[in-house]
């Protein structure tokens, strides 16, 4: 059974940096595409950032370009989503997922619980 925990949520101040981390157990990381989504309260879930499976090719939704990078360490099962120049509008719970190819929601098979990001104004 495929298992994903995020961790690295918290409180932080507009302008202020937060790290998310994504560890997948259960399944072969290395032959995963992972991605980040996000839901805010009252929105529907929304792409954030993806990478292939040998991390040559990453994507971003367009109101997190230059602010947020996803990496991944396949020798550690962890996928990561740096976050900079955090805004308000940045606040959701934070989704970790895991498929064979990159793209919109439906095409990933699993998910992590969630982790919840909050920036303060």
């Amino acid at each position: 059974q495929v298992q994903l925990v995020e961790s690295g949520g918290g409180l932080v101040q507009a302008g202020g940096s937060l790290s998310l981390s994504c560890v997948v157990s259960g399944g072969t990381f290395r032959s995963y595409a992972m991605a980040w989504f996000r839901q805010a309260p009252g929105e529907e879930r929304g792409f954030v950032a993806s990478i292939r499976w040998n991390g040559g090719g990453t994507y971003y939704a367009d109101s997190v370009k230059g602010r947020f990078t996803i990496s991944r360490d396949n020798a550690k099962n962890t996928v990561y989503l740096q976050m900079n120049g955090l805004k308000a509008e940045d606040t959701a719970v934070y989704y970790c997922a895991a498929g064979m190819v990159t793209g919109p929601a439906s095409k990933y098979d699993y998910w992590g619980q969630g982790t919840q990001v909050t920036v303060s104004s």
